[in-house]
């Protein structure tokens, strides 16, 4: 006879013989329910600041490919565990896909560096499709705007 949480049984039926191990049962979990409740009500936690853990000066790992400096845990050479290497061969691939990303990155030419090139250019290229007497005038305000001094002979000092 098993009864429902939400229902409970009679007060008669419980005082029967067969059912005393049943009401002893329901009095623990009350009594225990009870208990939690003062632990619970009577338990407090000091509130300090927390402490700074120190950083270890080793690193602990549970594999030795570090230490040897291996790319892979598991290796398989000649067709030996196919599964392996296909792993393998991903990985090489999406490493070189890195290396060839960085690569790309540190010779391409960002967008300023671009506009000053070609400005730069487009003046070089002025210059020289200039017909003779646009590129004396071109010279002319050049050496107006870099003021040049005459160097004057150093006589050398008699020692």
């Amino acid at each position: 006879m098993a009864a429902n949480k939400g229902a409970q049984l009679s007060k008669n039926v419980l005082q029967m013989k067969f059912m005393q191990r049943s009401v002893l049962r329901i009095e623990r979990e009350q009594n225990e329910d009870e208990r939690q409740k003062i632990i619970d009500d009577e338990h407090w936690v000091l509130d300090l600041p927390e402490y700074k853990t120190k950083e270890h000066r080793y690193l602990k790992d549970q594999s030795y490919a570090f230490c040897e400096q291996l790319r892979f845990g598991r290796q398989s050479f000649q067709g030996f565990n196919p599964e392996i290497e296909k792993l393998m061969k991903a990985e090489i691939a999406e490493q070189e896909l890195k290396e060839a990303e960085e690569k790309e990155k540190q010779n391409s030419v960002s967008d300023k560096e671009m506009t000053q090139r070609y400005s730069s250019l487009m003046g070089i290229l002025a210059k020289k499709f200039a017909k003779k007497r646009s590129r004396k005038d071109i010279v002319d305000e050049e050496e107006v705007e870099e003021p040049s001094k005459k160097k004057a002979f150093l006589k050398p000092s008699d020692d």
